[in-house]
């Protein structure tokens, strides 16, 4: 008996590796399956047109004001004269221009109003007001 108890103590010479092979095969299998059902498809050769580059671009624009009430117009920090003119320059290219205005709580009421009021002289009638949700 003492003899088969320091035979299960010994520590093991060699490890199998065989499991985890079969398992790595298998997921490469498996990856280089779904790799390439997920790049096939339909080739087609789509027509030209002069509007496909404007489709590719981003139409809506954001305003944000800062606590410190400092305008970004897309994230680039402008005066209200300017963001008339570049608002003006984005409407003229899409009238049905989009617009998302951002302010901070803390921001002065005059110069979001001072904002809605740009975008009602440029008739840009789509608005809308970034909130955070209440949790």
């Amino acid at each position: 008996m003492a003899g088969d108890l320091k035979g299960d103590l010994q520590a093991y010479d060699d490890i199998n590796v065989t499991p985890m092979l079969d398992l790595a095969y298998v997921l490469l299998v498996v990856f280089i399956i779904m790799t390439t059902a997920s790049v096939q498809g339909v080739k087609v050769s789509p027509p030209l047109t002069q509007a496909a580059g404007n489709l590719a671009k981003p139409q809506t624009r954001g305003i944000t004001i800062t606590a410190e009430g400092q305008v970004y117009l897309d994230a680039y920090p402008v005066s209200l004269d300017e963001l008339q003119t570049s608002l003006a320059q984005y409407k003229a290219a899409n009238p049905n221009l989009p617009v998302v205005l951002k302010a901070d709580a803390a921001a002065q009421y005059e110069k979001v109003m001072a904002v809605l009021e740009i975008a009602k002289r440029l008739d840009i009638t789509e608005i809308g007001l970034a909130t955070k949700r209440m949790q």
